[in-house]
C-alpha cells in the first residue's frame, strides 16, 4: 500500500533532486507527459518530516525537512492575503518612510513593499520635488510600465485636455485605464507642488468596498463578477478597449481585482432583464464606494510620492482652486516586479539570518587552538577591516572569511585533512554576495602561503595553531606558485584580509556583534552582480 496520501505525480513532479531540476535555476528538466501513468512509490525511507522515495521507474526522491507540510503558495494577490481596511484604521498614520531610508536601507524598502501588498498603497515622504524623480522611486523596486501618456505623466491644469484629470474638476473614486489589457497594476503619483485650495487627494479599499457589496447584496456583487463591461478610452492618436467585470475573482470566488472608472465605461449591450440587473448591481456598487467612512483623506505636499495598487485601491481628488500651483508626476509600474523585489529582499533578511544565528551558534566553539571563539575571531576580524577604512566589500570578505570552519569541519583541519574552507565559504557566499566578497574568502588561505614566500619576516608572527594548519594547507609557495598568485586579479585584497586574519586573535580585544555588520552586507547583497 502506498505510505502517502498525496498524489504520486504531485509528488514526482516536485523532485528537488538536480536530475529532475537544474540546481541554479530551480527549473523542471522534464515534461509532465513523461512521467510514466502507472508511476507508483515501491519504498519509502528517511523521516516523515523529510522522506526519501523510490518509485517504480527506479528513480530516488529526497526531500527536504518541512517540504510535505509546507503551506501553499501563493501570489499575494488575492483578498486573503490582504488587509482589507476603512478610513478609521489610520487613525494614527498611514504605512509609509522617508525616500532615504526606502532607497537605502533595505529592511524599511521591505516595510514599504509589503504596505503596498498587503494594504494596497504606501507614502513615501522627502521625494525631492524635481521632475522625473517618480521614475526613480518606480525603479527603486521594479520597472517603469510605459503607455501612450509616456514613461511619465503630468497631472496639471492643462489647455486642452484629454482626461479630466488634467482640469481642476473633483475626480471620483476610480481605478486608471481599465480600457487597458492587462491594467497596470501599480500607479505612483508624486507632488511637486500642491499649493491650490482643494485638490486633496482620496483612497478607497476597493476590496473592503466589493466585500461589504458580498455580505450586504450578494445577487449584485455576483452580477458584478460575471458581466463583462466595456471600458474605452480615445484621442487623436490612441483608441483602447477592454472587457472585464468590475469585479474580478479566482476559481474559488475570492476578490481578485476591481476596475472601476465611470468616465471609461462604454455602452453595455445585453438583453434587457440582464441589462437592468447590471446596472442596479453597478450602481450599489458607486454608493458603496462613496460612503464616507471607506474614503481616506490624504493632503500631499510637495516631496509626497504615493504608491498604489490600481488593481484595488480607488483614487480620488476633490475640485480645486485655480489660486495656486498644483502639479503632480506620475508614472505606472507592475505588480510583479514589486512582488519579487520583496521576495529577494526576505530571501536575503533569512540568509542574514542565517549568518547571525551561525555567529550566535557554532561560532561559540573554539577557534582551532587559539585563545578566541570563531565567532570573536571573525567579528575582530571584520572590525579591523573596518577601522583601517576598509571598503564595504572588503569588511565584508574579512567578517566572513571563516565562514567554511561552520558545519564542524573545522575539527577536520585540527587532525591534518585539509578542509579547503576558503573554497568551502565563498561557495556558500556566492548565493548572495559578488565576486568582490568571494574571492578575498577563496584566497585567504593561499594569500597565508603566499605571504610566507615573499616576505621572510612573516611565518615568524603566526600562532603555533596557524603554523600548524599552513603545513596542512601546503606550506609556503614555491616561487612559481607565488608568481601565480600575485597576477590573480583578487590577490591584494586577500593579502588584505590575510593580515586582519592574523591580528585577529586577541581575547580581551571587544569587536562589534554580528548586527553591527547587517546593514553593510544587506547593501553588499542588494549591489551583487545577478
Amino acid at each position: 500500500m502506498d505510505p502517502t496520501p498525496l498524489s504520486p505525480h504531485w509528488l514526482r513532479d516536485n523532485c528537488p533532486c538536480p536530475g529532475c531540476r537544474d540546481p541554479r535555476s530551480g527549473q523542471k528538466l522534464f515534461q509532465i507527459h513523461e512521467l510514466p501513468d502507472d508511476l507508483a512509490i515501491t519504498a519509502r525511507s528517511g523521516t516523515a518530516d523529510a522522506p526519501e522515495i523510490r518509485w517504480s521507474d527506479g528513480h530516488l526522491s529526497r526531500y527536504p525537512a518541512g517540504f510535505l507540510d509546507a503551506p501553499a503558495e501563493t501570489d499575494g494577490r488575492g483578498e486573503d492575503a490582504k488587509r482589507l481596511w476603512q478610513a478609521a484604521d489610520f487613525a494614527r498614520g498611514v504605512p509609509g518612510a522617508s525616500w532615504a531610508a526606502h532607497r537605502d536601507d533595505p529592511e524599511e524598502r521591505a516595510a514599504v513593499l509589503t504596505a503596498v501588498l498587503r494594504s494596497g498603497f504606501a507614502l513615501l515622504h522627502g521625494v525631492p520635488a524635481e521632475e522625473g524623480q517618480v521614475v526613480a522611486v518606480a525603479r527603486s523596486f521594479g520597472f517603469v510600465r510605459e503607455t501612450n501618456y509616456g514613461e511619465l505623466f503630468d497631472v496639471r491644469v492643462e489647455p486642452d485636455p484629454n482626461n479630466l484629470a488634467f482640469t481642476t474638476a473633483a475626480v471620483a473614486p476610480h481605478t486608471d485605464n481599465p480600457y487597458r489589457d492587462p491594467v497596470p497594476t501599480l500607479q505612483l503619483l508624486h507632488c511637486l507642488h500642491n499649493a491650490a485650495t482643494g485638490g486633496d487627494s482620496g483612497l478607497v479599499d476597493g476590496f473592503a468596498a466589493a466585500a461589504a457589496l458580498r455580505a450586504e447584496a450578494p445577487d449584485d456583487f455576483a452580477v458584478l463578477t460575471r458581466t463583462p463591461v466595456p471600458f474605452v478610452f480615445r484621442d487623436r492618436r490612441t483608441e483602447l478597449r477592454a472587457e472585464r467585470p468590475l469585479i474580478e475573482t479566482d476559481g474559488l470566488g475570492r476578490i481578485r481585482g476591481v476596475r472601476f472608472n465611470n468616465r471609461s465605461t462604454g455602452t453595455l449591450r445585453l438583453p434587457a432583464a440582464e441589462t437592468d440587473a447590471f446596472y442596479a448591481a453597478y450602481r450599489r456598487f458607486a454608493r458603496v464606494l462613496l460612503r464616507p467612512e471607506l474614503r481616506l483623506g490624504l493632503r500631499l505636499t510637495a516631496g509626497d510620492c504615493l504608491i498604489f495598487d490600481n488593481t484595488r485601491v480607488l483614487h480620488a481628488r476633490t475640485a480645486f482652486a485655480p489660486d495656486g500651483r498644483r502639479h503632480l508626476q506620475g508614472c505606472y509600474a507592475d505588480l510583479d516586479s514589486l512582488v519579487s523585489a520583496l521576495a529577494v529582499l526576505r530571501r536575503r533578511a533569512a540568509a542574514l539570518d542565517e549568518l547571525e544565528e551561525a555567529f550566535e551558534g557554532e561560532g561559540a566553539a573554539e577557534y582551532l587552538g587559539e585563545d578566541v571563539t570563531l565567532a570573536q575571531h571573525m567579528r575582530q576580524t571584520g572590525a579591523l577591516a573596518e577601522a583601517a577604512g576598509a571598503p564595504d566589500h572588503l569588511v565584508a570578505a574579512a567578517l566572513l572569511h571563516d565562514l567554511g570552519h561552520f558545519g564542524g569541519t573545522g575539527q577536520e583541519l585540527m587532525g591534518g585533512r585539509d578542509n579547503r574552507h576558503g573554497s568551502a565559504g565563498a561557495d556558500r557566499l556566492a548565493r548572495w554576495f559578488g565576486p568582490d566578497v568571494t574571492g578575498p574568502v577563496r584566497l585567504h588561505v593561499a594569500a597565508k602561503r603566499y605571504l610566507c614566500t615573499v616576505e621572510p619576516d612573516y611565518a615568524a608572527g603566526l600562532s603555533p595553531a596557524s603554523v600548524y594548519t599552513l603545513g596542512v594547507q601546503g606550506g609556503p609557495m614555491d616561487a612559481a606558485e607565488a608568481a601565480a598568485f600575485a597576477a590573480l586579479p583578487g590577490a591584494a585584497d586577500a593579502v588584505a584580509v590575510r593580515r586582519w586574519d592574523d591580528a585577529a586573535k586577541d581575547a580581551a580585544a571587544e569587536a562589534p556583534p554580528f548586527a553591527h555588520f547587517r546593514p553593510l552586507l544587506a547593501r553588499l547583497m542588494e549591489h551583487a552582480p545577478a
